[in-house]
């Protein structure tokens, strides 16, 4: 089964995969499937497979938040005037965001309290900047930092890293992951402003 058009540019998603990226389990993604909710067609292998084009037609009628990767402007660079920080700490998230705004008040910043709504936004605004927690509900610090940095469609923000977790072996690993900065909590805020305005200045 084809649809008209370059074949280099059809991207077919399975099940699976449309699960992770709706923050969903895989059996709601087959329920959709099996519906009729959301179109798709059958491997020789009976395996479900879903268009992206019909995976967007699916979403927008829905109402959803655009997954990572799905939107027209994947390719677009990263907005170096916008920030995003991600930390399910209430708080410290305002926290930060009001010093942010007082510091470099030239700066759009964004705000996220978990992986899922993090991942849209990441897509959707683009933000050069990423201040990430590593302990979030939806989807862990790691595989955030892992994919917006080696996926194009984010256009290869600066990722500030933050945790209150105490391991040694933290900071290397996400520097392997390709991580910018690493700070550990309670935050010197005066650290994540110099790091932003050094960063900028290079882009």
């Amino acid at each position: 089964m084809a649809k008209n058009g370059n074949p280099k540019r059809i991207q077919i998603f399975s099940a699976l995969e449309i699960a992770n990226m709706c923050g969903v389990v895989n059996q709601t993604a087959i329920n959709w499937i099996r519906n009729g909710y959301l179109k798709a067609f059958n491997t020789p292998g009976g395996q479900y497979r879903v268009y992206k084009d019909d995976l967007i037609a699916f979403i927008k009628e829905r109402g959803m938040r655009m997954p990572e990767g799905l939107s027209e402007n994947a390719d677009a660079e990263a907005n170096w005037k916008t920030v995003i920080i991600i930390d399910d700490d209430i708080a410290l998230n305002n926290a930060i965001k009001a010093f942010l705004m007082k510091n470099i008040p030239e700066l759009n910043i964004y705000q996220s309290f978990d992986g899922f709504d993090a991942g849209a936004q990441l897509v959707e605004r683009k933000p050069g900047f990423v201040l990430l927690d590593i302990a979030l509900p939806g989807v862990n610090g790691k595989e955030i930092c892992k994919r917006i940095k080696n996926d194009e469609a984010f256009g290869k923000p600066y990722v500030i890293v933050i945790t209150a977790l105490d391991d040694e072996g933290l900071e290397s690993e996400f520097n392997a992951l390709g991580a910018d900065k690493f700070f550990k909590k309670p935050l010197e805020m005066a650290e994540i402003v110099s790091a932003i305005t050094a960063a900028s200045e290079s882009n």
